[in-house]
């Protein structure tokens, strides 16, 4: 294959489970270096806690977020260590953005995952819990989505579209009786779904503006460098070379909606076929499959897993 038309993609959260990477983990030495490396960082035993921790303490944000960097990192390193094809472009989603900029040399490792768990603290606080709702819509055009949450919140409150996760498949998010009133209208609407999501705070609508603000400070002592592959940016779906732009993405990122569509067409537009998605699950090769079903699409979790990916971009 032409490392032009592989992209490797970093998930979000959602993705995590006690128990990941293990398999890799025995085989592989460099996975649990780079799970001992970000412990230094945060001062506690990553590994320890992926492995042997229950999945309520791994799903509290500000954990969720350093582990999932982490185990896309180990990925990524367990990837160049084996000889995979260097990708033309780098892409993730929500918090895999900032997977994709360490992987791309423009994040320093151990920055980020400190980073992402300020980030994690932060935008938990922005709302206090139970104040804010999120909830999967399938079946009802994007336009469509945008038009019913603008009238629901002149009823209920903010309530906007936030993750653009594939055609026919949005995320809405806000405060919870504006969800509640925008999932009525959508099923109305002739939504086949519209079911609140198990999570604990509205993230990417602008009531995260807050967690923004103190990101943006967060961000002002950290060296972001220019990438050395180019990162397809959640904001817009285009590439950005410039750092000092690159943390002004980072900082919106938090308040704004989630263009995955966007981020995959502008990968198929530059010539990828094939994307690799590093860490946990399959949740982003299954959304890239329905974006466009021309990709060729592998996951990268396991040693076997590890196996196919390799022998697929050959």
């Amino acid at each position: 294959m032409d490392a032009s038309q592989l992209a490797l993609v970093f998930p979000g959260q959602g993705s995590q489970k006690v128990g990941m990477l293990a398999e890799l983990g025995e085989s592989y030495k460099l996975v649990k270096d780079t799970f001992a490396e970000a412990s230094e960082a945060l001062s506690y035993d990553m590994w320890d806690l992926i492995q042997n921790g229950d999945q309520q303490s791994l799903n509290l944000t500000e954990t969720t977020q350093p582990v999932l960097l982490t185990a896309s990192v180990a990925v990524w390193r367990l990837w160049c260590e084996q000889g995979g094809l260097r990708p033309s472009l780098l892409a993730g989603h929500s918090l895999g953005e900032f997977s994709a900029l360490v992987c791309a040399g423009a994040l320093e490792f151990s920055d980020a995952v400190r980073l992402v768990r300020a980030r994690g603290q932060y935008m938990q606080t922005a709302v206090p819990v139970g104040e804010g709702a999120m909830a999967a819509v399938l079946g009802v055009d994007d336009a469509k989505i945008i038009q019913i949450c603008a009238e629901a919140a002149i009823k209920g409150g903010v309530v906007e579209a936030v993750n653009f996760n594939s055609p026919g498949q949005v995320v809405i998010a806000g405060q919870v009786a504006a969800v509640d009133v925008a999932i009525e209208m959508l099923k109305a609407a002739g939504a086949k779904r519209a079911m609140p999501l198990p999570v604990s705070a509205p993230f990417h609508t602008s009531l995260m503006k807050p967690a923004g603000d103190k990101l943006a400070v967060a961000l002002a002592d950290i060296v972001v460098n220019a990438p050395s592959i180019p990162v397809v940016h959640n904001v817009h779906g285009k590439t950005e070379s410039d750092p000092v732009v690159i943390k002004s993405l980072l900082v919106e990122q938090i308040f704004s909606a989630v263009k995955w569509v966007d981020c995959v067409e502008t990968m198929v537009a530059a010539g990828i076929s094939n994307t690799i998605e590093c860490g946990p699950g399959k949740v982003l090769s299954g959304l890239n499959k329905r974006i466009n079903k021309s990709l060729s699409c592998n996951n990268i979790d396991s040693p076997a897993s590890l196996a196919d990916a390799l022998e697929a971009t050959k």
